[in-house]
């Protein structure tokens, strides 16, 4: 790129985003020093179970709007037109079920990390794996997240590259690190509305240079960009409302429903409602997310026409393209710029936040916990710190990496899109088959990881051939699930080209990409099951009461009780089962040596026996006077 396209920021701008950057370290140091003061392990990883449905639905949208998709929506739309804003069509079931299947099974268990759950459900083995996978799985991602917005803006304004990649890096663990979920959740909050109002600041200003709305619409129309309903089921033309709006709801489950980064955020919440209000609370603010991404698109549209930056030759890839209209757009209006760049890096930060935080839970509660029982709290909090601490290092390593990796960047994404849907498949697998055993949930998602490695792999293959590759994901690379958005990949589209329909294997290799995470999650479901079938299914009285969520019962209710039972689908969600106070005592048991002092063992105490009553069983006597030990005695 020549000097003559190169625009820097002015003072104002470096001063705006560095108040982000002040601002967000501010709340993490905030929350370090009051309250609590991060002192034990359930408000450090889970925010003491205190936050109301606001908080937590803002961080769970600006966990999932990272930096990428800021970046990537709009390029989508200006280059391919709006049929992208469907996908808008798939967040209704996509937070519905979370809402009312995931969120009541993990909330009711009481649980500190979503993996816990397969422990519950299967054994330890499974567990193990379900967590190692999400660890390799967040940490490839986070030093692209962390890199990429960084190189664009370093591409389009000449900032320091690798200045902007450790201050966002050294920021975001500080405070992390300190603060804890509360810090991590309220600094979500604060860089939502400040994404919201970067993005506005471009669209009212574009739209107001390119002549009003009703011009922009108007050369949106005469440019084909105004995409119509597209009904064609062909799965793999890359994006028809089938891809997705059906496809996209598994995108959502794997992203809401099982993603370690969103479940710890459902269980922060107060109750139970709060948590599944905060899923409604999202929808609307997805839905402006996504209109608000396709809008600055279509003044992308307006303004420059068929004849884009990226053809000029102004920018290399379509990921700068949007900071080069932004810079455009905002050059004589100093402040602006250095705002949507603050945008987009509140994106980046809450993304990778989000990322440490759910790491160090995932490694602390499934890894470390388990092997040292007798652990202090004061010690299990501190450890939990170093891990937030060791991660954000980690994540700045995985920076350098992505930085030598070049264009082999969208291996990265793809090993990342690659890792979600088998996960979703294996929670799936266990709390709607009863008789799904821990031998069919091990081989359903080793399957299941090798079948998306086999097709990520193969499809990237494929396309090496021909022309010189631009640094783009081929179009039908898989999506990323976990706390970033499926837009992100849109970012890195390659130019479509008209080649004849593909046949056989090849056919495999050219899916669309959001249909990824169906395939691959039907994948461990329908080995699991078939294994578990094969190797003895579970019965009814070895499964954990709660672990299984009452579907199969509900749909076969035509069936006499005797049937039922032979199939293991009428256990019940609500825990009504006598097996249900053994299960809550063991777990009051487990917990009443690591207990600091009375305060916290009566709450304890008192939090399982309001468990107890709700599943219509007696409560524990709690004796007058509760020590950290004498709550083992009062579970007994």
């Amino acid at each position: 790129m020549g000097d003559v396209v190169q625009m820097h920021f002015s003072t104002v701008d470096y001063v705006i985003f560095a108040l982000l950057l002040v601002a967000s370290a501010g709340i993490g140091l905030f929350y370090a020093f009051s309250g609590g003061r991060q002192r034990t392990t359930q408000e450090f990883l889970l925010a003491d179970r205190s936050m109301s449905c606001l908080p937590v639905s803002l961080s769970l949208l600006a966990t999932f709007q990272s930096a990428v998709a800021i970046l990537g929506a709009p390029s989508e739309v200006y280059t391919f037109g709006t049929q992208y804003w469907f996908l808008g069509c798939s967040y209704f079931l996509g937070l519905l079920i979370p809402a009312h299947v995931f969120i009541p099974v993990f909330y009711r268990l009481r649980l500190s990390s979503a993996y816990e759950y397969l422990e519950l459900r299967f054994n330890k083995t499974v567990r193990i794996c379900g967590t190692v996978t999400f660890i390799f799985q967040m940490v490839i991602y986070m030093g692209v997240v962390l890199y990429a917005p960084a190189l664009a803006l370093n591409a389009v304004t000449g900032f320091d590259l690798w200045g902007a990649v450790l201050a966002m890096g050294l920021v975001c663990t500080l405070y992390t690190a300190l603060g804890g979920l509360k810090a991590v959740i309220w600094t979500d909050v604060f860089q939502t509305v400040v994404m919201f109002a970067g993005q506005l600041a471009v669209i009212v200003v574009g739209t107001s240079q390119a002549g009003g709305i009703s011009e922009v619409w108007r050369k949106a129309i005469n440019g084909s960009r105004i995409a119509s309903l597209d009904l064609n089921p062909d799965p793999l033309e890359r994006h028809t409302f089938w891809t997705l709006g059906v496809g996209g709801v598994f995108l959502m489950l794997a992203l809401y429903g099982v993603n370690q980064a969103q479940v710890q955020r459902y269980l922060s919440s107060r109750t139970e409602r709060e948590a599944v209000m905060s899923c409604y609370v999202v929808f609307p603010c997805q839905q402006i997310v996504l209109s608000l991404g396709c809008l600055m698109g279509l003044v992308m549209f307006a303004r420059y026409g068929e004849d884009s930056p990226l053809d000029k030759g102004y920018v290399k890839t379509k990921d700068q393209m949007v900071l080069y209209f932004v810079m455009d757009v905002f050059k004589d209006l100093p402040g602006l710029p250095g705002l949507f760049v603050a945008c987009l890096f509140s994106g980046a930060l809450s993304t990778i936040s989000s990322a440490f935080n759910s790491l160090a839970t995932v490694t602390m509660e499934d890894l470390i916990k388990p092997h040292f029982p007798s652990m202090t709290e004061a010690k299990a909090t501190l450890l939990s710190k170093a891990l937030a601490l060791a991660y954000g290092l980690v994540c700045l390593a995985m920076a350098y990496v992505a930085s030598l990796m070049g264009s082999v960047l969208q291996a990265a994404f793809s090993i990342f899109g690659m890792v979600g849907g088998p996960l979703l498949g294996l929670f799936c697998l266990g709390m709607f088959f009863p008789w799904a055993n821990s031998t069919g949930a091990l081989v359903g998602l080793f399957s299941g990881l090798v079948m998306a490695f086999w097709i990520g792999i193969g499809s990237f293959l494929t396309r090496m051939p021909g022309p010189a590759p631009l640094p783009h994901v081929n179009m039908t690379a898989p999506p990323l699930l976990g706390n970033m958005t499926t837009v992100a990949l849109t970012t890195l589209v390659s130019a479509m080209t008209t080649t004849p329909r593909p046949r056989g294997v090849e056919a495999i290799y050219s899916l669309s990409y959001m249909w990824y995470s169906a395939h691959n999650s039907a994948t461990v479901v329908l080995v699991g099951l078939l294994v578990s079938l094969l190797t003895g299914p579970m019965k009814e009285k070895d499964l954990t009461p709660g672990t299984v969520f009452p579907v199969l019962g509900t749909l076969l209710f035509f069936l006499p009780e005797r049937y039922k039972e032979k199939l293991c689908c009428i256990t019940p969600l609500g825990q009504k089962h006598k097996d249900s106070q053994p299960y809550l005592m063991a777990q009051l048991e487990k917990e009443g040596p690591r207990q600091q002092d009375e305060e916290e063992a009566e709450v304890r105490v008192r939090e399982v026996g309001e468990k107890l009553v709700e599943a219509g069983l007696s409560p524990p006597q709690a004796s007058t006077t509760l020590s950290p030990h004498s709550t083992q005695e009062t579970a007994l």
